[in-house]
This record gives structure tokens, C-alpha cells and sequence, in this order.
């Protein structure tokens, strides 16, 4: 009997340690794999908060005008942009945010696709861009790694993951342990490692919901998760409302194809086709209207309107402005100047509701200046747990070795993990599959590979 109860209090502390052996040597892989990419995502993610702030200042030149006068019309603006492309023609027209904003022409030609800033009160063009080349397009391509082509656009996704696994296992590493310090303060200098070690449990803690919260609302962006859930919600009558297509003829093209910008839940949409018919009889209503008729169903200024680019084509208007309340996509015929689909918020289900609230959030858009700067704080504090991993690894690794955390002496907890990494996978498949594979690399091959065995020691 004695026996029995001595061993029990051993094994559960052995059980304890070889717990948090695992996980920490879980949590040790994770970073290493993608602290680069979110120094990546922090660094331009903190830029694209402020995109609004920097195209006032850094780019005010082609952003901002002085009033004068009354404002010309959508289509002789879209004509002087079209003459400042020589063999370009329109695409689409954004519609000045307000008096003191430039109109912002998109024109297509040989040369690919341009923005033109036109001043829409003397049709003065401001500046050319591409609109590849725009600043905050690249920044934004950057973050996501998009910009260097799809292949490395899957990494993003998989660092959204493993982001949400280090707020997870970090946060069980950092759970006070019968330790005085490290839990809310800090201990020692930075001469010392548990300064740094303190440093990023702490930043981490107390981060960590609002690091999880990036993480997880920026997957809706990523490349096979975002789009699967997207196609989901939309098979599943939870995206957007497909019963207003029901009654319109539907093109091969969705609403990404034909906008600058299009919002998370319709991108995917199908556009609608004008009346061909009507085209022997009625003669197209022209920019001006459809301008018209977007701001008489309730758009806000600063929308875009995406211009029928054949004889079945439609005017698309959609605006995706910080009060989510006015989000809103419309598709007008263009003979018959009819709203074919008129989409809004209220419109979305709960869940899609849901999807596009976190997206603005994460984008800073939802509750002004308090918003960006409660991201901006977040970006900053995940570079400070980035460093602050850096050199906590730095200052314990051994020379010449990587110094990964040690292996737990009760192999049985990998059991545990196993099913929680698999069941992550379901949920996540490109970061659980990523995840998989680095439990199989660390019990497969670096178990029975002495050399490697002792670089990882």
C-alpha cells in the first residue's frame, strides 16, 4: 500500500514534466519555423494600419485637392484620365471620398492596368501609378507574401496557424508555476537571460488574446482556408445571400474580377448581365447615371464603380468603408439604369457578419483611432516576442548546437499532442499539416539520427 502511494505523487510530477517538456519543445519549434514571417506580417501589417494617414501625408500630391468651384462630371474626369494613358480605356471609377479628394481613375491598355488621380474639379491629372505599384497595394502584397506568387502566399496561412499554437502553448508555459516573478513582472537585466525570458512570457500573457484574435481573423485572406470557407458559407447559406442572383443572368465573372477592392464575402459572387436584348431598343445609360443611380440607392462617397467592360456588362458599384453599416454592393444594368443585385451588410447572415466585422478590426477600420492603435500595439508586441525569443535562445543555446529544449522522458504525452495536432489540422488544414510533419521530423527522424540528434541537443 505504501508502495503504491509513494509512486503515485513521482509519477504524476514525472507525467507533469515530460508535459511541459513537450510542449515547450512544441513551442520552441513553432517560433523558430516562423519568426520571420511575423516580423514580416507585424512590420507591414503596422504600415497598411495607417494606409489612410500615409496617402494624406506621404502622398497628399495625387489624394488631396483644394475646392473650387463645382466638380466635374464621372465621365469627362474618366476622360482625362483616359487621355493621359494614350490607347488605355476605363475600367473603373472611385468616386471622390469627399470635396477636398481626388477622383481615382483605373484604365486598361497593353501596358497593363493604371490609376490615374484626377483632380475632379479642373480634370488636371494629379499622378500615375500602377496598380501593381501603389504603395499600399504593395505593402499589402508584401504582408501576405503574395507579391512573391502563390507558393509562398501558402506560408502566411501556415504562420496564422502556428501563431495561434504559440499563444496557446505560450500561455501554458507561462501559467504560474509556484514562481515569484515572470508571471507579471519582469526579473534581473537584460545582461541576464530571465530578463528576457520574463520579458516574452509576460508580453505574450497579456497579448496573447489579441494575437490570437490577428491571427485567426487574418485567415479569412489566406489562399486554401480562406477560400474554402468562403465556398462553405456560400454553399451552406451563410456568406451571402445567393437568393438575389436567382432571378438575373449571371456572367462567368465574380465580383473580385471586375473591382479595385472587393469585400470578403462577395468576392466570390457572381456578376450579373445586362439586358442584351435591350441593346436593340435602348442605348446605354452612360457614367454619369449610373453614378447617379448608385448615389440615389444609398451610396456613401468614396465608392467604386466598375464600368461594363462589353454589351452584357453591368455597373458595379460597392463601398467598403469603416462603418460596416454602409457596406454595400450594387450591379445596375446598363440600358436600363435597373438595380439588378443590390447587396448590404444587414444583409449577411450572422456568421458572415461576423467574418467582415473581424476583418475590419484587424484592418483597424472598426472603431477609429482606438482601433489602429490597438493593432498597431499588437504588431509591436510581436516583434517584441519575436526579439525577446531571439535572444533568450541565443543567450541558453550551447556552442555549436541549436539547443532545442529537451525531449520529455515519458514519450507517452506525444499522444495527447498527436490528437490535438490532428484535430487542428481539420480545422486548419495547410497549418496542421505543417504541424504534423514537425512532430513526425522530431519523433521519426531526429530520434534516429544521432548527428542531427546532438545538433538539436
Amino acid at each position: 500500500m505504501s508502495t503504491i502511494a509513494a509512486a503515485g505523487p513521482a509519477q504524476t510530477t514525472e507525467s507533469g514534466v515530460s508535459l511541459y517538456r513537450a510542449i515547450w519543445r512544441w513551442h520552441f519549434f513553432a517560433g523558430l519555423l516562423v519568426i520571420p514571417f511575423l516580423l514580416n506580417l507585424s512590420i507591414t501589417g503596422s504600415l497598411y494600419l495607417f494606409k489612410d494617414e500615409i496617402n494624406n501625408s506621404v502622398f497628399a500630391y495625387r489624394y488631396l485637392v483644394q475646392p473650387v468651384g463645382e466638380p466635374l462630371s464621372p465621365q469627362r474626369i474618366t476622360d482625362a484620365a483616359v487621355v493621359a494613358v494614350p490607347g488605355s480605356v476605363a475600367s473603373s471609377y472611385k468616386d471622390p471620398s469627399g470635396p477636398d479628394r481626388s477622383a481615382i481613375v483605373t484604365v486598361s491598355s497593353e501596358a497593363g492596368s493604371t490609376l490615374v488621380f484626377v483632380n475632379p474639379y479642373d480634370g488636371r491629372v494629379l499622378d500615375t501609378v500602377g496598380s501593381t505599384d501603389e504603395f499600399n497595394y504593395v505593402v499589402k502584397r508584401i504582408h501576405s507574401l503574395a507579391y512573391f506568387g502563390d507558393a509562398t502566399n501558402k506560408l502566411i496561412e501556415i504562420t496564422g496557424g502556428f501563431a495561434m499554437v504559440l499563444v496557446v502553448t505560450g500561455i501554458y508555459l507561462w501559467w504560474p508555476r509556484r514562481q515569484t516573478g515572470g508571471v507579471v513582472s519582469v526579473r534581473g537585466t537584460p545582461a541576464r537571460r530571465v530578463f528576457w525570458r520574463d520579458l516574452h512570457a509576460v508580453t505574450g500573457a497579456f497579448a496573447g488574446i489579441l494575437i490570437f484574435f490577428m491571427a485567426i481573423t487574418g485567415m479569412p485572406w489566406s489562399g486554401y482556408w480562406g477560400a474554402n470557407v468562403n465556398a462553405w458559407l456560400t454553399s451552406n447559406d451563410l456568406g451571402y445571400p445567393v437568393q438575389l442572383w436567382d432571378d438575373v443572368p449571371k456572367s462567368r465573372k465574380v465580383t473580385e474580377d471586375i473591382l479595385p477592392k472587393a469585400g470578403w464575402i462577395v468576392e466570390k459572387a457572381p456578376v450579373p448581365l445586362s439586358d442584351i436584348a435591350a441593346a436593340q431598343s435602348k442605348k446605354p445609360i452612360g457614367l454619369d447615371r449610373a453614378v447617379e443611380i448608385a448615389r440615389g440607392h444609398g451610396m456613401v462617397p468614396g465608392f467604386d464603380l466598375a464600368l461594363p467592360s462589353n454589351e452584357t456588362g453591368v455597373y458595379t458599384a460597392a463601398i467598403y468603408p469603416d462603418d460596416l453599416s454602409k457596406e454595400r454592393t450594387i450591379h445596375i444594368d446598363q440600358y436600363s439604369g435597373r438595380p439588378l443585385v443590390d447587396v448590404s451588410f444587414g444583409q449577411y447572415p450572422f456568421l458572415g457578419r461576423a467574418i467582415e466585422w473581424g476583418i475590419n478590426t484587424h484592418q483597424g477600420q472598426e472603431f477609429g483611432a482606438l482601433n489602429q492603435f490597438l493593432m498597431l500595439a499588437t504588431c509591436l508586441m510581436i516583434i517584441l516576442s519575436c526579439v525577446t525569443g531571439i535572444v533568450m535562445w541565443w543567450k541558453r543555446r550551447p556552442a555549436g548546437r541549436l539547443g532545442v529544449p529537451p525531449m520529455p522522458k515519458q514519450r507517452s504525452v506525444y499522444t495527447g499532442l498527436w490528437i490535438i495536432a490532428l484535430v487542428f489540422a481539420l480545422a486548419f488544414p495547410m497549418s496542421g499539416l505543417a504541424i504534423l510533419l514537425t512532430i513526425a521530423f522530431d519523433q521519426v527522424v531526429v530520434r534516429f539520427v544521432p548527428r542531427l540528434k546532438r545538433a538539436l541537443a
